[in-house]
């Protein structure tokens, strides 16, 4: 191998590694350094309270309102059946502040839910506050627990589903033996993800929270650098966020319980479909959850089109603006996913996969606060606004795709890394005419979800940005906090369009260049 390839193999990893481990930890020990000694408040302890109560409870009510759901999907066979769980993909692609917009739309002061209640002399509803809060990552976290759990039905090996039929297990005893001893190892994971998202939320309470009795820590620490502008104190609460983040990470290997099920030959068999009351309270459960995640994102469709001739200025520059941050930022993450998988695949990496779980424990936000305190003695934060927005973006998203990408870069390094290496097929012709033909389909599935990801992204860019560096989802923030509701379900109109526009292409792209 030439020392150019040896370079490529060993060196390129190690280096991206370290930058990414450093772009994270910077910030961090930024935080940290600026942070300590500093004593909390009440409202500071009153913001961490409310973070992590409605987390909890977010958690617990998304995870088991899917379970009904995900057992619907997974015992019934059903026209639009798989139409539906691709819907329950989508919500992890759409930006949180045209979600809660949506909700406005539905559940809000002047939505469909007040105006049905008006209509029939009934006093209104407010949607601000903690169950405004929860409703929105429910309807945010709901589909992707519903995903996560289906996996767990189906991965109930077959010869258990088919014993329990040959013993006649009736559904209450199927439930006992085999779906319970299934929940019982995935439920805690699927609940301790969607507690990590709910930690670190932050588009859905600045639009939805009710004011100081509803304030997070990360809307806590905004507060504190774009209105009081007490660096110390949002250090001082990033550095808890990361805490907290870290020892909810840590309690998924307290919490989990394995199923007992042992192996099976990998043969996929459906539990039988109960008849009866059982089969209309499916059905029922399955319309319920379909009109709850169709409702909001129709709403804003409706409030938005009238408005699409007539958008307010900010809007089109801020789209540029949003679709640049999100190609720049998918060809980052998608070229340092890559270069990381691929070293990992051929060897153990230790460092490589310490780069690429960090920025699990941790935020936008808090990323962004370490950011400001460094950059801020140099240069204005508004001028390097979209450039941070992007470095963000690329540490928070490479797990994702490193995750989707090393096994298919491990199966491809087992089935063909020996040949390419007897061949001499070392650097750019190897990336030619190898690995990116080979990988072209998780690759641009991965670049997809970079893409939407960043272009729906509303959490740096609000600590940065000026009028001039303002991105899509600020502007649509903006136009709802101003109260020009039309205005802003236009812009997300845009905004929805334009992010699953980009996960197409990129997925589209990377099928058709697939062998």
């Amino acid at each position: 191998m030439t020392a150019a390839g040896r370079w490529t193999v060993t060196l390129l990893p190690a280096g991206l590694a370290l930058g990414l481990l450093l772009l994270v930890l910077a910030p961090l020990a930024t935080v940290a350094v600026r942070g300590s000694g500093m004593g909390l408040g009440p409202a500071d302890w009153a913001a961490i309270r409310f973070t992590v109560l409605q987390a909890v409870l977010s958690a617990l009510l998304s995870t088991v309102l899917a379970v009904p759901v995900a057992r619907a999907l997974a015992r019934r066979r059903f026209p639009g059946r798989g139409l539906m769980i691709t819907l329950m993909g989508a919500p992890f692609l759409l930006p949180a502040v045209v979600a809660a917009l949506g909700l406005l739309a539905v559940f809000g002061r002047a939505g469909m839910l007040n105006m049905g209640l008006q209509s029939v002399g009934l006093p209104p509803v407010s949607i601000y506050g903690l169950h405004g809060v929860l409703l929105a990552h429910v309807f945010l976290n709901l589909p992707l627990a519903t995903r996560m759990i289906l996996q767990g039905w189906l991965s109930i090996p077959a010869e258990r589903i088919r014993l329990a039929q040959s013993l006649g297990f009736g559904p209450a005893q199927t439930f006992r033996h085999l779906e319970v001893p299934m929940l019982r190892e995935v439920l805690p994971g699927v609940a301790l993800v969607i507690l990590v998202i709910c930690l670190t939320s932050f588009a859905v309470v600045l639009i939805l929270g009710g004011g100081p009795r509803a304030t997070t820590i990360e809307l806590a620490i905004y507060q504190a650098v774009r209105f009081d502008f007490d660096l110390a104190r949002a250090a001082g609460l990033a550095g808890v966020q990361v805490l907290i983040c870290a020892l909810a990470t840590g309690l998924a290997f307290l919490v989990a319980a394995p199923a007992g099920f042992g192996t099976g030959l990998d043969r996929q068999a459906a539990l039988e479909a109960p008849r009866g009351w059982r089969r209309g309270l499916d059905a029922a459960v399955l319309v319920l959850a379909t009109l709850f995640l169709v409702a909001p994102l129709v709403a804003v469709a409706l409030r938005g089109l009238p408005g699409l001739t007539d958008l307010p200025s900010a809007v089109l520059p801020a789209a540029g603006r949003s679709i640049a941050v999100a190609l720049v930022s998918a060809l980052v993450t998608t070229a340092t996913a890559l270069t990381l998988a691929l070293s990992a695949a051929r060897r153990p990496a230790p460092l490589v996969e310490a780069a690429a779980t960090l920025p699990l424990a941790t935020s936008g936000l808090v990323l962004g606060t370490g950011l400001f305190l460094i950059v801020r003695p140099f240069v204005s934060p508004m001028q390097v606004a979209l450039p941070v927005t992007v470095l963000v973006n690329v540490a928070l998203t490479v797990p994702f795709l490193y995750r989707i990408l090393l096994p298919e870069a491990r199966a491809l390094a087992a089935d063909y890394g020996r040949l390419a290496d007897s061949l001499g097929l070392h650097g750019w012709p190897r990336l030619r005419w190898l690995i990116l033909p080979r990988l072209a389909r998780p690759l641009g599935f991965g670049a997809g979800i970079a893409a939407a990801l960043s272009m729906g992204d509303l959490g740096v860019i609000t600590l940065f940005a000026g009028e001039r560096q303002a991105t899509l989802p600020l502007v649509v923030q903006q136009l709802t906090g101003a109260y020009r509701i039309e205005a802003a379900a236009s812009a997300s109109l845009i905004l929805v369009v334009l992010s699953f526009a980009l996960f197409w292409a990129f997925d589209a792209g990377g099928r058709r260049a697939a062998p």
